[in-house]
């Protein structure tokens, strides 16, 4: 992977000028690249890695494993392209192994995500089975470390 899009994917709050001085081109050199790589589709967005648990104590995240029958002329693609378009949605995924596609969604309780699977997804034509699997706890989003050090006080007490 190039460097810049290394180092971008590592933090993209870092400057141009702190970019350039890193990979020891000029400024104006770091900010055609990223132009280029937004215009031609390398680079799609920029985003925050959030601490849900931390920001919003409510909301749910859930993974969910789908089996799908592929469809004539399109493969996956269709009944990916549909899912998407769900607001609930943060990702989709075609995956290798025993189900097809993965999905990623956001919800304010248990609740809202079944209901979502329940109402929404499993229906779709194409769709033979669902797994759904709750996040728990966030310990490593996109290679930054959420968990915090607890110190175990256990292990103090000397007699």
């Amino acid at each position: 992977m190039d460097t810049l899009l290394h180092l971008l994917k590592q933090n993209a709050r870092l400057t141009s000028s702190e970019l350039a001085s890193i990979l020891d081109v000029t400024a104006g050199e770091v900010e055609e690249q990223i132009k280029e790589y937004e215009r031609t589709g390398i680079i799609n967005g920029y985003s925050a890695i959030i601490d849900e648990e931390a920001a919003d104590q409510d909301s749910v995240t859930a993974f969910i494993e789908l089996k799908v029958t592929p469809q004539p002329n399109f493969g996956f693609d269709d009944i990916a392209s549909t899912i998407m378009q769900f607001d609930e949605v943060d990702s989709v995924y075609l995956l290798s192994g025993e189900y097809d596609l993965s999905v990623t969604i956001s919800g304010r309780n248990l609740r809202d995500i079944a209901l979502f699977v329940a109402q929404r997804l499993a229906p779709l034509n194409g769709v033979l089975a669902t797994s759904t699997h709750f996040v728990l706890r966030r310990y490593k989003e996109r290679g930054i470390f959420l968990m915090k050090e607890d110190t175990d006080e256990r292990g103090l007490i000397s007699l």
